[in-house]
């Protein structure tokens, strides 16, 4: 998309709500205490036939750059800057306030053409800050509802000069590019897709972990600029951002994402729907990186995470962060690899990559871990190869006897990938404990070389469904 517009004012203003109209989805966070939005976030608009990225900013405060709203408000001014026109938006109930005024000099001093919006205003009570609006001095008012979806129409006029319009022809064409992705009820991505790592086909990579792991800024090391709002402060980051990036000519879509904390020390209904964002995030990722602090990594909260995530059946790549501040790393190391053998049981053999996020260090072997788990979790085993190694193990150690008869594995093939998803017909498959299941699934990822990625392993009471049966007629 070529255009691309930001939405500005000051904050509790509808700036989200109209962000997530345009948007056509409820992407951005949106609840009445005021400044929930920090970072910019783009999102692909339309409005009739217009197309173009909207950008949804922090609200403008008037403080020292030196404190968190300070960096707020330079990530919005960097979103003027890189915009080809400006919505200012302001609540028509509440009337023009000193803040709006203020902020109203700034976007005159633009090149930038600034339209002034007066949200809020349906019924009486917005008429009076809806003229009152004429004295900021950014041209004629429009009046719009962004929760109701009222004045649209004055908005599309008011754009028109500034965005691209789209034909149909053009919408069926981009229609048609789009992905065919989609996640099934048991969180598994199926559909059709174009090779990863493509423009059209960006790999989806979401980072995670606690509150200041330091993923943010991460980001923005990898970037090669301040995308991302950062700072001393635990929990800046509230929504889930995407970002583009291209790593040696492959695309990457990149989702930062608010710290996850333990349920019980989440209170706040904000940063409740701040985590259940990330926990979106996770779920629509192909590949979730995992950053820990190397100063206090493997507490209890990090395990969660990896638990979370292997369930979700993402593949998953560790990232040890800050390592430029451990001491003795040879020791710090071997708690790694120690930790690793204890508790990955189900993605045993997990990509761990050591980075310096502040220092840039270790982000070239930090992505090809990346790529290494993506390519393990789409990984496929022909159906031959899979009933000559369940002959193979079988007998090298049968299934536990129960009430004397022996559970028979009769046949093996494999249902799906993203995760590896293997079936196997048996009978009596209620039968057979929870060990021997790790058995098979840890001898299986050991002998097809599938390290990193959750293996899903089934059962089904039968016979084998692919076999022949001539039946002869008996005359």
């Amino acid at each position: 998309m070529g255009a691309t517009v930001a939405i500005i004012g000051r904050p509790n203003v509808g700036k989200s709500t109209l962000f997530n109209r345009l948007v056509g989805k409820r992407l951005a966070l949106v609840d009445d205490t005021p400044g929930v939005t920090r970072d910019r976030r783009p999102g692909d608009a339309r409005l009739g036939d217009l197309r173009f990225t909207i950008i949804d900013t922090a609200g403008l405060e008037d403080a020292d750059m030196s404190t968190l709203a300070g960096r707020m408000r330079r990530q919005t001014e960097e979103a003027i800057e890189t915009a080809d026109a400006v919505l200012f938006v302001i609540d028509a109930r509440a009337g023009v306030t000193p803040l709006d005024a203020h902020f109203a000099d700034v976007a005159r001093k633009t090149t930038r053409p600034v339209i002034l919006l007066a949200n809020k205003a349906e019924g009486r009570a917005g008429q009076s800050g809806l003229y009152e609006s004429y004295s900021l001095g950014l041209g004629e008012p429009i009046a719009i509802s962004a929760e109701h979806g009222e004045g649209l129409a004055d908005l599309y006029e008011a754009l028109k000069p500034h965005v691209d319009r789209i034909t149909d022809e053009e919408e069926a064409r981009r229609e048609e590019a789009i992905t065919n992705v989609d996640v099934d009820e048991d969180g598994e991505i199926v559909g059709e897709e174009d090779p990863v790592g493509t423009h059209d086909r960006p790999l989806r990579v979401a980072i995670v972990g606690r509150p200041n792991a330091g993923k943010s800024t991460l980001i923005n090391k990898m970037l090669g600029e301040e995308r991302m709002l950062t700072g001393p402060e635990a929990g800046i980051t509230r929504d889930s951002i995407s970002v583009d990036w291209t790593w040696r000519e492959r695309h990457i879509k990149l989702f930062d994402t608010a710290g996850i904390r333990r349920k019980a020390r989440v209170q706040e209904k904000l940063e409740k729907l701040s985590v259940a964002d990330a926990l979106r995030a996770i779920k629509f990722a192909e590949v979730v990186i995992v950053t820990l602090d190397a100063t206090m990594s493997f507490e209890k909260q990090d395990l969660q995470i990896i638990d979370l995530v292997a369930r979700e059946g993402r593949a998953l790549v560790i990232a040890i962060n800050k390592w430029d501040l451990v001491e003795d790393r040879e020791a710090a190391w071997k708690k790694i690899r120690d930790a690793n053998e204890r508790y990955f049981n189900q993605i045993r053999g997990v990509q761990i990559a050591t980075l310096s996020g502040l220092q840039g260090q270790g982000i070239d072997k930090l992505v090809e871990s990346v790529f290494t788990a993506y390519e393990a979790w789409n990984s496929r085993v022909s159906t031959s190869k899979l009933n000559r190694w369940l002959e193979r193990v079988t007998v090298n150690h049968p299934p536990p006897a129960v009430a004397g008869r022996r559970v028979r594995l009769r046949y093996m093939t494999q249902a799906k990938t993203r995760p590896p998803h293997f079936v196997v017909f048996c009978s009596r498959p209620e039968q057979l404990p929870e060990s021997y299941t790790r058995y098979l699934v840890n001898t299986l990822r050991a002998t097809f070389n599938i390290h990193g990625t959750p293996i899903r392993l089934s059962y089904r009471k039968g016979e084998n469904p692919y076999a022949t049966k001539k039946k002869r007629k008996i005359q």
